[in-house]
């Protein structure tokens, strides 16, 4: 287990204080997007296009983000949908347009899965989920942010001193629990700049995520650049009884993980 996270405690309140806030009318449905026409065929590996149906899959998300690096994304599915395998998250245009690969163990059906990205133009969200049964559907929303790959990191100071500190929270949700996880990491995207020195910060983000309970998966991730800067996860699933355990990597090749004890 890592040491106390005394830089932590005012970070996750704000976290969480994102998600308790109204959904967002569904005001901004996905448009026609020539980038996704381009991407389509190399991301979900056919020119054929997934369905887009509510029964199964939801995302909500922003029609204007107020800050594009912080962009929060819910995706949803109604309480008697079939259960996602998998799932891919694209930013049409961002220039990294996939900003992770998720994939849900059986506790978190119906799956309900939130996530903060950063948004580079105004773009397309999309999920693509993966059904047990193999057929894939699509959800997505139109958000209206600019900017959001190159924004300035909002911590200061020496990042690397806290990198891979995490906090675990639950809370009762409807007869299973909502779990959030915060891990401590600037996530540079590649296209931001000291703003001291002025040059380019290199990419260095987290690469992969992997949330268990005992030996049960709840979750793993391969993520890019459009993960926000201290990456934030908001799950539901179905406890049972056991520790969850929290495991990432990121591009330098640094391991980070953590154990957190049931309900904690």
């Amino acid at each position: 287990m890592t040491a106390p996270l005394r830089l932590l405690p005012r970070l996750l309140p704000l976290a969480l204080a994102a998600w308790a806030a109204p959904a967002w009318a569904a005001d901004n449905p996905l448009i026609a997007s020539p980038a996704w026409d381009d991407l389509r065929s190399s991301i979900i590996g056919t020119e054929t296009e997934p369905p887009v149906d509510p029964a199964v899959l939801d995302l909500d998300a922003p029609p204007r983000a107020d800050n594009p690096a912080l962009v929060p994304i819910r995706i949803t599915q109604p309480r008697d949908a079939p259960r996602i395998a998998s799932l891919t998250l694209v930013i049409d245009e961002n220039p990294a347009p996939v900003a992770g690969e998720f994939t849900f163990g059986p506790a978190t059906g119906p799956l309900d899965f939130e996530v903060r990205v950063r948004v580079d133009a105004y773009s397309d969200v999309r999920a693509i989920a993966t059904l047990d049964d193999g057929r894939q559907v699509m959800a997505g929303r139109f958000v209206k942010a600019s900017g959001g790959c190159a924004a300035p990191a909002g911590q200061s100071g020496d990042v690397r001193a806290t990198m891979g500190q995490m906090r675990w929270k639950t809370e009762p949700a409807d007869g299973r629990v909502m779990g959030t996880l915060m891990i401590r990491h600037p996530n540079f995207s590649g296209l931001q700049r000291d703003q001291v020195t002025l040059l380019d910060i290199p990419a260095e983000f987290i690469s992969t995520v992997a949330l268990r309970q005992g030996d049960e998966m709840l979750m793993t991730m391969e993520g890019g650049i459009s993960i926000s800067e201290n990456p934030v996860f908001r799950l539901g699933y179905v406890p049972n009884g056991q520790p969850v355990a929290v495991s990432a990597t990121d591009t330098e090749g640094r391991a980070f993980s953590e154990t957190f004890a049931p309900g904690s």
